[in-house]
């Protein structure tokens, strides 16, 4: 597949004189590892961070704020959107539909930004094959018996839609190789300075430029 604008606007920026463009920041793990609780407790630590808000079709909780916590769309809204080239990347889980508004993403990148993909592990992948520069985390559990207890306390879905969650993140546990780094979330505090670490450490990569790449 071949790589989006994403990745030329990260080089785009690098050269003398302009403003140096921002780091795409892939977190994911499976449900009810914390990714919430982290990503935002992480944009609140790091400054120049920017949360992308995601589409879904899932329906809206009582405390979610359109625009700010999703973009809610029908499932007919979501799948022109598609269609129409809309979206970064989309993903179905859980029996909903979520996906990344691609052109506000990168418009944030452009500008300086690192910008934050809160996602589901199936969205990383397909980010990974489009923009090979993103810098992809994946957020573990200190086990499977913490993450199933962490879901009931929840108490925001029935024990079906629970079981559907732990058995998808049996599968996604066994993709945590395929990122650059893995955080365990045993310990919320430990976590955040871990992520913090990677965002700075990847703020001072250096990039290849166009055609540099073998030099």
């Amino acid at each position: 597949m071949a790589e989006t604008s994403l990745q030329s606007s990260e080089v785009a920026t690098s050269r003398q004189g302009a403003t140096r463009a921002g780091n795409l920041v892939v977190i994911t793990g499976p449900s009810g590892v914390g990714k919430g609780t982290l990503v935002e407790r992480l944009i609140a630590a790091v400054p120049g961070l920017s949360l992308s808000v995601s589409v879904t079709t899932r329906p809206q909780r009582p405390e979610e704020v359109e625009g700010t916590d999703y973009f809610f769309r029908s499932e007919k809204q979501f799948r022109q959107m598609v269609a129409d080239g809309e979206l970064l990347e989309w993903a179905e889980f859980a029996g909903a539909l979520y996906g990344t508004p691609k052109a506000w993403v990168e418009k944030e990148l452009a500008s300086g930004h690192d910008v934050v993909l809160e996602i589901e592990v199936q969205g990383a992948r397909q980010i990974q094959e489009q923009c090979s520069q993103a810098v992809l985390i994946f957020l573990s559990p200190p086990d499977f018996a913490a993450l199933e207890e962490r879901l009931r306390k929840r108490a925001t879905e029935t024990a079906e839609k629970i079981a559907l969650r732990l058995s998808k993140a049996r599968e996604e546990m066994q993709q945590r190789h395929l990122f650059h780094y893995e955080v365990v979330n045993d310990n919320i505090d430990e976590a955040l300075n871990n992520l913090v670490h990677i965002i700075y450490a990847e703020r001072c990569r250096i990039r290849p430029s166009p055609g540099n790449e073998s030099t």
